[in-house]
């Protein structure tokens, strides 16, 4: 009796402090500091389900990864403003896989957007690149860390995913949680020419987070998206917000919606 006394009381803990940080995400959503475009695709993106599934509270040590022109990062700043503490893993001048020009850009904007309100004084930047040993944050301090919509895989391989969830996992506390929103190839295109399209298998990512330490502990189904086949003239940049292509190609893609994305939640061993 005693001891399901106890398993009750820890599962009603369990659930308020997920209503709570719930409410607290929602609170993050309405600052000030966010974009109205941003803020049109929150019915497409469902940050405040997303945070809440990961695990992201007021008082969590967040690493965002690649994080961007700062979608993700207009929610977490004013989330972990007081209590917490976001570090933002942009580009890597020592990753040559991508332009320098682009990624010299994308961090200069970056900088201008956490320079322009308060809510962003205590993001700290620092980088990442696949394939590069570049601390992203100092090791075991991080209770989340955060990969939303990236593509590594198409730079080396396993090689560049692998890499990555060395470095995600040398960042985490004991017990802390990866995760991971990423474009999902459906099965039946396993034995297709897939490898550059942004699409990764889910099996994937669930072989390679085991062989780096994770244990794998949820799926969530949230961002699916039934309309996506995968098979895109640009692969996942023919989709919005992207939408490469011609004018015909931009009307069918937007009709299609965002990417299918699988959402997984890893978990570091505790000990």
């Amino acid at each position: 009796m005693l001891t399901k006394l106890i398993h009750v009381s820890l599962f009603l803990l369990a659930s308020h402090a997920s209503f709570t940080a719930s409410a607290d995400i929602n609170q993050a959503l309405q600052h000030e500091a966010r974009t109205e475009a941003n803020k049109l695709r929150d019915a497409a993106r469902k940050p405040e389900q997303t945070l809440t599934f990961f695990e992201v509270t007021p008082q969590s040590t967040v690493v965002e990864i690649w994080p961007g022109a700062g979608w993700y990062t207009e929610v977490l700043a004013p989330l972990l403003a007081a209590e917490g503490k976001l570090y933002a893993a942009h580009f890597s001048d020592k990753f040559s896989l991508l332009p320098a020009d682009y990624m010299q850009k994308g961090r200069a904007e970056y900088s201008e957007k956490l320079a322009s309100h308060p809510v962003y004084k205590n993001v700290t930047i620092t980088e990442f690149a696949p394939l590069a040993d570049i601390a992203i944050a100092p090791p075991a301090s991080a209770d989340v860390v955060l990969s939303m919509r990236n593509q590594f895989y198409i730079f080396d391989g396993e090689t560049s995913l692998k890499h990555a969830l060395a470095n995600f996992y040398q960042a985490l506390k004991p017990g802390g949680v990866l995760g991971v929103v990423a474009p999902r190839l459906p099965d039946n295109m396993l034995n297709t020419d897939w490898q550059k399209s942004g699409y990764v298998p889910e099996q994937l990512w669930l072989d390679l987070a085991k062989e780096a330490g994770f244990s794998f502990e949820a799926r969530n189904d949230m961002l699916l998206n039934p309309k996506d086949t995968a098979q895109h003239p640009a692969g996942v940049w023919s989709l919005p917000p992207t939408l490469a292509g011609n004018e015909a190609e931009k009307a069918k893609h937007q009709a299609i919606g965002e990417v299918n994305q699988m959402v997984l939640k890893f978990r570091k061993a505790r000990n």
